[in-house]
């Protein structure tokens, strides 16, 4: 049943815009991206940017993720670290990195960054906000708590 949550959480995770990745005391707004059987979730930053720092230490990080179209919101740990690969740079190019180097990946001041994580308590959910306003009317004609999805922590 693990295994089906780590597909699941990856699955949901496809096509999340944003999280906040919290590296040393600050929290930095990024874009995570994913590769098909790659269970190493890919960052795109500059070289200066406080993140590139403590990837270049290889530091302890979290990201914390909140997708309500996706229903998933996880608090994951795990190990940034700068990465030298110019094919996984390629794959995970898009869009949203583009409209931040001048000359497209190929820029002097990209940076990739790899994430492992390692651990992340993660709730899922399902039908959006008419599914909780659903549930929350429900609670209050039956008495009974709402069924708001799971709750569950993975280990990497």
């Amino acid at each position: 049943m693990t295994t089906d949550r780590k597909e699941e959480f990856y699955d949901r995770l496809k096509g999340i815009q944003a999280g906040m990745l919290q590296v040393g005391d600050r929290y930095l707004p990024m874009s995570p991206n994913l590769v098909e059987g790659d269970k190493t979730i890919w960052f795109i930053t500059a070289k200066e940017t406080p993140m590139a720092k403590e990837a270049s230490k290889g530091t302890d990080a979290r990201l914390v993720l909140s997708s309500e179209d996706k229903g998933l919101y996880a608090d994951v740990s795990g190990h940034l670290s700068v990465s030298q690969d110019r094919e996984k740079l390629d794959e995970v190019w898009n869009v949203v990195a583009s409209s931040w180097f001048e000359d497209g990946k190929r820029d002097d001041d990209v940076l990739l960054v790899s994430y492992q994580p390692r651990s992340a308590e993660v709730w899922m959910s399902e039908g959006g906000t008419i599914n909780f306003l659903y549930q929350m009317a429900r609670a209050q004609i039956t008495g009974k708590h709402p069924d708001l999805g799971s709750n569950f922590t993975l280990q990497f």
